[in-house]
């Protein structure tokens, strides 16, 4: 990885997508790469942007807005997504200021969202997020708090467009990848974001529209 040029990361990882999706008998076209920048600097996504990079991942609002306003306006191609937790008192400027949201979790959060989204007149894509492991520490809404989750979202017109999910650390992901594509199945949802740079080929390969790259293509984070 030290030395080991942007472009080249980005071509590897591709290639690793790629494989992993014709494996499984999918089109590659239909999975989408998301670079998570959370913690590196505007020169770091600079090299991925020149190599073709178009969608990058954030887990704080503010981070973004200190960040990516100067980059946007160098590359309006560029697409923002919104991976980490957020809290409701935030939904506005995470509205205003990513394409996606990725960690719908809660009805306060979905109530705040559905606000937002009319007061600008936005709508950004949503994934909701499920914690998938039935981890206390996580963020995601229980597996069987899932079905109301959903009806409120409809009810607000919140426009849901798949699932979220972050396996438990040091166990093997794919049971747990599994499961988030059946319940997307049982609950009509195209989407499914999983999979991160230990795993993301394993999540293509069970269906995957979503991975969350950072490591594999930027390093350690500092």
């Amino acid at each position: 990885m030290p030395g080991t040029s942007a472009a080249t990361r980005l071509s590897e990882v591709q290639a690793a997508i790629d494989k992993a999706a014709r494996r499984a008998g999918r089109d590659p076209a239909d999975v989408t790469l998301i670079a998570i920048s959370k913690t590196h600097a505007a020169e770091a996504v600079e090299p991925l942007i020149a190599a073709g990079q178009t969608i990058f991942g954030e887990n704080r609002v503010q981070e973004t807005l200190e960040k990516w306003p100067q980059l946007r306006q160098r590359h309006p191609s560029v697409r923002l997504h919104l991976v980490g937790q957020l809290q409701s008192n935030k939904a506005e400027e995470a509205v205003a200021h990513f394409d996606a949201i990725h960690s719908v979790d809660r009805p306060s959060l979905v109530t705040a969202l559905a606000k937002a989204m009319d007061r600008l007149d936005r709508r950004t894509d949503c994934f909701v997020q499920v914690n998938i492991g039935d981890e206390p520490q996580k963020g995601g809404c229980a597996i069987d708090a899932l079905p109301d989750l959903l009806a409120s979202c409809r009810h607000f017109l919140l426009p849901v467009v798949g699932l979220m999910c972050v396996p438990p650390a040091d166990v093997e992901a794919a049971p747990y990848f599994a499961l988030l594509a059946k319940l997307a199945r049982r609950h009509d949802l195209p989407g499914l974001s999983m999979g991160m740079s230990g795993d993301y080929e394993t999540a293509v390969m069970l269906g995957a529209t979503h991975v969350r790259v950072g490591t594999a293509l930027f390093g350690e984070r500092p």
